[in-house]
């Protein structure tokens, strides 16, 4: 049985290195198709990869998460390699990323670049710091020990492609891949990879102030929906102690006087211990709610294999 690989190149104004990235992936896989995901570039960028061979699709609202959300609508494969066009990932481990998947039916596997060379070639210091404190606060909150949580070089099964649920329209993207695949127990592979920084003249569209913002609010809001528990039971536990710090002297001085003078600090530490007890509960719920997605989510992952299995038959009878 033939299997489908798709290489998946999101792409804004990357005109000087994108026929050598399509080439490059070409000689590394010949039987893959080279897809192109022009996301409104102005340089040209889908001329020069239409004539390196590849097939050039658009995608006309902005953001590399709006890019990604159609390439796996649109695409059908066994395995999907994605990699940017600024010709900073190697093809030399497109081969080894695509046979974990196909072979030993990795959901993802992640190319590693902070254990070989991303900190000595990216010149970039806030992007080395940021990559460090995203991977901690993941695996911090998550129980996790993935090395490079926001890379862009990564493989992916059929099945996480097509259950994917993409909320992220920008850079934050690889954060929320990350969190979905460790949250819904798909299984994972990270292989080291070289990393070079772009060749002189290409330009960063990565704002490190902007968009590090955006992956921390991003990570704080997938804590919040993944671990809602965790998340609020941590607010209330906070309130609680403002309310215990208010109330206590006017219950020190309420059992040596039997008097209570502070009737307003004595209502707003009532309040306070109030709301505490609502996000304790809030966050029992919303676990209770997590947890029932995660029941339906495996049932769909289930489907999702069998429509996969009745459309590669059909295929194969049509062949």
């Amino acid at each position: 049985m033939n299997q489908k690989i798709a290489v998946i190149i999101p792409c804004y104004n990357e005109s000087l290195t994108i026929e050598k990235v399509v080439k490059d992936y070409k000689e590394a896989l010949p039987e893959a198709d080279i897809y192109v995901y022009d996301n409104n570039s102005s340089d040209k960028t889908d001329e020069i990869a239409r004539k390196a061979g590849a097939i050039v699709r658009y995608e006309t609202k902005q953001g590399k998460g709006n890019v990604i959300r159609t390439m796996f609508r649109e695409i059908d494969a066994d395995c999907y390699l994605m990699v940017d066009g600024d010709d900073t990932y190697p093809a030399e481990n497109a081969r080894e990323m695509c046979n974990y998947v196909l072979e030993n039916n990795v959901d993802m596997v992640i190319g590693d670049r902070l254990s070989s060379t991303y900190f000595t070639e990216n010149k970039r210091l806030f992007h080395n710091f940021g990559n460090k404190l995203v991977r901690n606060l993941i695996n911090k909150i998550f129980k996790s020990k993935i090395v490079d949580i926001m890379t862009g070089y990564r493989a992916f099964s059929y099945n996480f492609a097509k259950t994917f649920p993409i909320l992220s329209k920008g850079f934050e993207i690889e954060t929320e891949m990350t969190i979905h695949a460790i949250d819904k127990n798909f299984t994972l592979k990270e292989i080291p990879v070289q990393y070079r920084d772009r060749p002189a003249g290409s330009v960063s569209k990565l704002n490190t102030i902007s968009d590090g913002i955006k992956v921390v609010k991003t990570i704080a809001t997938l804590f919040k929906e993944y671990k809602p528990t965790i998340f609020f039971n941590l607010i209330a536990t906070i309130v609680l102690i403002i309310s215990g710090i208010m109330a206590t002297p006017v219950f020190v001085e309420y059992f040596q006087t039997g008097l209570v003078p502070k009737f307003p600090t004595l209502i707003v530490a009532s309040i306070l211990f109030v709301i505490s007890l609502l996000l304790y509960a809030v966050g029992i719920t919303l676990q209770l709610i997590v947890k029932k997605h995660r029941q339906l989510f495996e049932i769909m992952l289930n489907q999702t294999e069998i429509l996969k299995n009745i459309s590669k038959s059909k295929e194969e009878e049509n062949v």
